[in-house]
C-alpha cells in the first residue's frame, strides 16, 4: 500500500495488556504544573527498565480541573497493579509533593459497572506529615493534607487502575536523520492532542528500539540490529534500500480502539518526502494479544 510517496509495509504492531493509573497533577499556575509533571515523568520511558510507562496524556484548563487551578492529566502505565502500587506512590511522593503549590487527584474514580483496581496513594505519603496530616472526605472520596512549607500537600488516598494496552507502534525509516526526525515530531504532534493516549519516551520518540533476547546472558531485550542502519551488511535488514535514519514512535492507551485511532493518525502524520517506508515492530505474534496490522488501519 501507498500513502502518497511512501510504502506502507505489509506488518503489524504487537501490542501487550497493561494496567494504567491516570493522575491529576494541579498547582497555582502553568509553570508549576509543567515543573511536576516534568519530574513525576521523569524515567519512565519503558518498563523493560524503568517502574512505569509514564507521560502527560493532555493540560487541563481550570474549568476541566478538580480544584479550579491548571492542571495535567497523567497516564502511567506498569505490567500489573501491584507494579503500579510500587511506582507511582514513590514519584508522587519524590516529584509531586516536593514542587511548590500542586496536588494530585485521582483521574480514575470508581464507576459503577467499570472493573477497577485500587492502589494506595495519600494512605502512604500522608506518613510524611509525621502526624500533623488530616484525612478530608467530601462525600465517597477521600483526602489527604500533609502539612508542607508553602501551606498543605492535598493528595487523593487511592487510585483506580483498569487494564489498557501498551506498545502500539510505528517504525518511519527516513533518508536521512534530518528528514526522519522531522517526520517523527509530526507524528508526536498529531498524536499529542488525541485522548486516551500516550507516547511515553523521550520528546515521543524511541531512538533505540529493541527486539525479544539477546546474545548476552541476563539481557531480556537488546538493539533492533534489522532497523540499525550501520548494521547493514552484518545482519538481515528490515530497512528499504533508500533508508539512513528510523524511528520509532511507542503508542500507550486506555483501550485497543484508543491506540488503533492514534497509530493511524501517527502513519498519515509520519507519510512524505523522505519517508520512503514505514514499518513496525512485532515479535512474530506471540509475545502481545493485540496486532494492529498497518495496511488494515488505513483501509478503515
Amino acid at each position: 500500500m501507498q500513502l502518497g510517496s511512501t510504502t506502507i509495509v505489509d506488518t503489524f504492531a504487537e501490542a501487550f495488556r497493561m494496567r494504567y493509573a491516570r493522575l491529576i497533577v494541579s498547582a497555582i499556575d502553568d509553570y508549576w504544573v509543567e515543573a511536576a509533571t516534568r519530574e513525576l515523568c521523569g524515567y519512565g520511558s519503558s518498563v523493560i527498565q524503568c517502574d512505569a510507562e509514564i507521560a502527560v496524556e493532555r493540560l487541563l484548563a481550570p474549568d476541566e480541573s478538580p480544584d479550579g487551578r491548571p492542571a495535567a492529566s497523567v497516564l502511567a502505565f506498569g505490567f500489573s497493579t501491584d507494579a503500579l502500587a510500587k511506582a507511582i506512590p514513590k514519584r508522587v511522593g519524590q516529584c509531586v509533593m516536593t514542587c511548590a503549590t500542586t496536588a494530585v487527584y485521582d483521574g480514575l474514580p470508581a464507576v459503577d459497572g467499570v472493573e477497577q483496581d485500587r492502589i494506595p496513594l495519600g494512605k502512604h505519603i500522608r506518613f510524611f506529615g509525621d502526624g500533623f496530616q488530616k484525612s478530608k472526605k467530601p462525600g465517597a472520596r477521600r483526602y489527604w493534607r500533609i502539612p508542607v512549607m508553602d501551606g498543605e500537600f492535598l493528595v487523593e488516598e487511592s487510585l483506580g487502575v483498569q487494564k489498557g494496552v501498551a506498545g502500539g507502534n510505528i517504525i518511519l525509516e527516513g533518508t536521512s536523520q534530518a528528514i526522519a526526525l522531522a517526520a517523527a515530531r509530526r507524528v508526536v504532534e498529531a498524536v499529542a492532542p488525541l485522548p486516551e493516549v500516550i507516547t511515553p519516551f523521550p520528546g515521543g520518540v524511541v531512538r533505540s528500539g529493541s527486539k525479544v533476547g539477546s546474545r548476552y546472558k541476563g539481557m531480556i531485550a537488546s538493539t533492533n540490529d534489522a532497523f540499525c542502519p550501520t548494521l547493514r551488511g552484518r545482519v538481515e535488514t528490515e530497512l528499504v534500500p533508500e533508508a539512513q535514519c528510523a524511528y520509532e514512535i511507542v503508542i500507550n492507551g486506555s483501550s485497543e480502539s484508543a491506540v488503533a485511532d492514534a497509530m493511524r493518525a501517527a502513519l498519515q502524520a509520519a507519510a512524505g518526502e523522505g519517508i520512503p517506508a514505514i514499518s513496525a515492530g512485532n515479535y512474530g505474534g506471540k509475545l502481545g494479544k493485540f496486532h494492529y496490522h498497518l495496511r488494515e488501519l488505513l483501509a478503515e
